[in-house]
C-alpha cells in the first residue's frame, strides 16, 4: 500500500514538472497581463520616481489585494543601476527615507504570484526594485536595472 501511495506520489510530482514555470505560456497565464518593458534614465522621470517612493506605504497594501492587473509596464531605469553607479542623489535620499516600506514592499511583491512572475520573468532582482505606481488597472514597476540580454 505505501508503495503505491508513493508511486502515485511519483506521478503527480512529474506531471507538475512537466508544465514547470520555466515555460512561457505557463508564466503567461499565471500573469495574465500584458507586459511592457522601456528604458530610461532616472532623470527623465525623477519626479514620477519620487512620487512613486513616497507612495510606497499605501502600495504595499494595494500590491497584497491584486489579483488581476490590465497591463504591467516595467520601467528599466539603466543610470540608476548598481553598474553605473546607483540612483542619483534626489532618488538614493528617498530611497533611504522610506527604506523599511521598500523592503515591505519587495516582500509583498514576492508573495503576490501575478506580480512575483512578471517581474522574475525579466530576470529582475527584487533588491533592484526601486517602487511600484498603480494607475487605475495597470501597476508600473520601476527597477534600478538594465534588461536582461
Amino acid at each position: 500500500m505505501a508503495v503505491a501511495l508513493v508511486l502515485v506520489a511519483m506521478s503527480a510530482a512529474s506531471g507538475l514538472h512537466a508544465q514547470g514555470l520555466q515555460d512561457p505560456e505557463t508564466i503567461d497565464k499565471i500573469i495574465g497581463s500584458e507586459v511592457q518593458e522601456e528604458q530610461v534614465e532616472a532623470a527623465a522621470d525623477m519626479d514620477r520616481v519620487i512620487k512613486a517612493i513616497e507612495t510606497t506605504a499605501d502600495n504595499i497594501s494595494t500590491v497584497r489585494k491584486t489579483t488581476a492587473l490590465d497591463k504591467i509596464d516595467i520601467v528599466f531605469l539603466t543610470d540608476t543601476a548598481a553598474t553605473e553607479g546607483g540612483p542619483p542623489a534626489a532618488i538614493s535620499a528617498k530611497l533611504e527615507e522610506h527604506k523599511e516600506e521598500i523592503a515591505q514592499l519587495r516582500q509583498e511583491l514576492e508573495g503576490n504570484a501575478l506580480l512575483y512572475h512578471a517581474i522574475d520573468s525579466r530576470q529582475i532582482l527584487f533588491r533592484d526594485i526601486l517602487a511600484i505606481e498603480f494607475v487605475g488597472s495597470d501597476v508600473v514597476i520601476y527597477a534600478a536595472t538594465k534588461p536582461a540580454n
